[in-house]
This record gives structure tokens, C-alpha cells and sequence, in this order.
């Protein structure tokens, strides 16, 4: 899905770039593109609505973030994302504890669970605004109670949609990742970041 509503653009290359997210790995993934940027958190209920779809829950947030950053720092090119694991329709958000952490891993084991990694990009000053999703599809090992425990202890990700750390120890809980933006998964699709960025004018290379 993507929602372009972009008119003419002026360059951007000189406007501030904010990361709307309070998540450390969305500002590691980020920080690999080398260009200056700034993070802001943004204030947003993230309940979902009934009857709403982890799909899109995703897109609703990514865009809502974006556009509660972006309300403050109109001038700015903002950059919002919303991460929210899909299992067989249901939505998995993060765990926050070890128990709740537990029970997710215990739900997914054996199953396929998709990833519904959401991105916006918006600059209030241009008129620009696009919103697009990198859905990953992760296969999980039909894990042990002992082995869901030594993952959690060793890990402890419980910021992290749907318990799984994948570039760390989590990768040992996978049978399979099918998708075609790998840091997706992460937190940030940075293949559809840089398409974005630069259609709203902002000098990646």
C-alpha cells in the first residue's frame, strides 16, 4: 500500500529530518544512512481500535506518529514507523514483561507469524506525505518451554513486537523469514526509508 499526496517539492536537503519514535533500534537502523537527524517522541495512543486489523494498526500509528511529530516541526521532513506482529489476525504488540513474553512465544511456536512493519514520511511545509508497509513473514521453531525460557533470559526483549529479537539470539527461534526489506523485521524498513526520503527531497547520496 502506498498514499502519496505530495505536491511540487522544493528541495530538502536543508530541512531537519526527525525520527518520530522513542525505539533505540528504529535510531540504530537510521543512524546507518549517515545523514543528521534528530529523534522526538511522539504522543500517541497506540490502543487498537475494534476490530481492527494488525495491518492496519501499523499503517494508522506509523502515520499518526508522523503526523503528531510533524504538527510540532512543520518545516521538518519527520519520519514515523509502527511495528505490530500478526498471528492468524491477531495482533501480538510488546510484551513488557517476561510472563506476557512467555505466552507469546508459547502462542507462535510452530506457526508462521507476519510482521506488519508500517512507515510514513511527512513535511507539512511541502504538502509531502507518503505511507507504505514492509510485511515480513517469520516461521517459528516449534521451541521448547526450555529453550523459550534461555531465550528470554539471555534477551530479554520485551520492547520488542512480539518477543523476537531476530538480529540477535531471536534468529535461533526462526525456521524461516521470507521478505524483501530485511531491516523491516527490525523496526524500520530502510529500503522503503531511502525511496521515501528521497521523494520528499531529502540528499541521501
Amino acid at each position: 500500500m502506498s498514499k502519496d499526496n505530495s505536491t511540487h517539492l522544493s528541495p530538502a536537503s536543508s530541512r531537519t529530518l526527525i525520527l518520530g519514535s522513542s525505539s533505540r533500534y528504529r535510531k540504530e537502523l537510521l543512524s546507518r544512512l549517515n545523514i543528521p537527524f534528530e529523534v522526538a517522541a511522539p504522543e500517541v495512543d497506540e490502543t487498537p481500535h475494534i476490530n481492527e486489523t494488525p495491518r492496519d494498526l501499523a499503517l494508522r500509528l506509523a502515520l499518526a506518529k508522523a503526523r503528531a511529530v510533524a504538527s510540532k516541526n512543520p518545516e521538518a521532513v519527520v519520519i514515523g514507523s509502527d511495528q505490530v506482529a500478526d498471528l492468524e489476525g491477531q495482533p501480538l504488540g510488546k510484551p513488557g514483561n517476561h510472563a506476557n513474553a512467555v505466552k507469546q512465544l508459547q502462542r507462535m511456536r510452530g506457526k508462521t507469524v507476519i510482521f506488519q512493519t508500517a512507515l510514513s514520511v511527512i513535511c507539512l511545509a511541502t504538502g509531502f506525505e507518503q505511507t507504505d508497509l514492509a510485511a515480513v513473514k517469520v516461521t517459528f521453531r516449534d521451541l521448547t518451554d526450555a529453550e523459550i525460557e534461555s531465550y528470554l533470559k539471555a534477551e530479554e526483549p520485551y520492547d520488542c513486537a512480539g518477543s523476537a529479537k531476530s538480529e540477535g539470539l531471536g534468529i535461533a527461534l526462526l525456521a524461516a523469514i521470507d521478505n524483501d526489506d530485511p531491516t523491516a523485521l527490525v523496526g524500520l524498513p530502510l529500503i522503503r526509508t531511502c525511496h521515501m526520503l528521497s521523494a520528499a527531497g531529502v540528499k541521501l547520496l
